[in-house]
């Protein structure tokens, strides 16, 4: 089933809020079974769908003694393809691979929807990513921007490819995209880069996970915005459970993001605790995000899966 579909269907039949969750493929040279166990530990929680990340391949260059340069294109965390495929067929749970334009052509790209839907894989969440270092400038064949990306995808959902496959059936992806309610970084401003998330959902797309955040006010703004600016579709908060002090100095240099007073001075009294502060925070955040009407949340699971199962226990839903 579609993501879009799960939402629908929840929201017809007045079901109780859906809660998905998000995981990131383990590092290079370590075992599937790390991920498996994430996994078996989300099932539990009778998950309506789980993403899982992906990440540009890096260039590196070598330059030898003998003056010659080698060159070697590796992936920090590869395998998303395989992991959506062991939760899609083995734990019977929707799946949504996370699709980017850095690193990818759009011949890779389509060859990347070509086999995911050999999985049985039809959602997808449409990302620019990162610039990967080390990369030479993009090729004309690579997507810009998540836009161009999700017409692509569009595309081949009416069965024009990149390539010409000959007796090629057109392929039906559930299509994502990223919002977010403080503002992509690189955007001037939250009104242009509302613009751009409309540019989006006009190419294709079916609904928009947020970034994570801490104030839910930014949210519901963001939320309005949109809807001023005529998207239509569904916004899924995304959240995220505060671990460690450290994280307000990653947390925000990582994601750009800000973090309310409150809950910064409230860690910064008592740091030993911040694990159990940043769960209730998340825990009031999801209680109020859920009184306030919104029917689906999004968890980014991150590495600590442990902390996210006992929050969504505490939530009871």
């Amino acid at each position: 089933m579609k993501v879009i579909e799960h939402i629908e269907k929840a929201s017809a039949a007045g079901q109780s809020p859906l809660i998905s969750y998000e995981i990131v493929p383990p590092p290079r040279g370590s075992s599937v079974k790390d991920i498996i166990d994430v996994v078996e530990v989300l099932t539990a929680l009778n998950p309506p769908w789980i993403d899982v990340t992906s990440h540009s391949s890096v260039t590196q260059y070598h330059e030898r003694g003998d003056g010659t340069i080698s060159k070697r294109t590796v992936r920090k965390r590869p395998g998303t393809l395989g992991i959506c495929g062991i939760i899609q067929n083995r734990f019977k749970i929707d799946t949504v691979a996370h699709i980017l334009c850095q690193g990818f052509s759009k011949e890779e790209t389509e060859d990347a929807l070509i086999e995911l839907s050999f999985l049985g894989i039809h959602n997808v969440l449409a990302l620019r990513g990162d610039a990967p270092m080390g990369s030479a400038n993009a090729k004309p064949t690579v997507n810009r921007y998540a836009s161009d990306l999700v017409e692509q995808i569009s595309s081949i959902r009416k069965g024009k490819f990149v390539e010409d496959i000959l007796d090629s059936d057109a392929l039906d992806f559930g299509v994502g995209v990223a919002g977010y309610p403080e503002k992509h970084f690189e955007a001037p401003s939250l009104r242009a880069d509302i613009a751009h998330l409309k540019r989006k959902v006009d190419a294709g797309a079916d609904y928009v996970i947020t970034q994570m955040f801490f104030d839910n006010d930014k949210f519901f703004a963001f939320e309005k915005a949109c809807r001023e600016a005529g998207i239509t579709v569904p916004i899924v908060p995304g959240l995220k459970v505060l671990r460690s002090a450290n994280q307000f100095r990653t947390l925000p240099k990582s994601f750009f993001i800000d973090l309310p007073d409150a809950l910064v001075e409230t860690v910064l009294k008592d740091p030993q605790h911040a694990a159990e502060i940043g769960q209730r925070w998340a825990l009031q955040q999801s209680r109020d995000l859920l009184e306030r009407g919104c029917k689906t949340l999004h968890f980014y699971v991150l590495n600590d899966v442990a902390a996210v199962k006992d929050l969504v226990t505490k939530l009871g839903v």
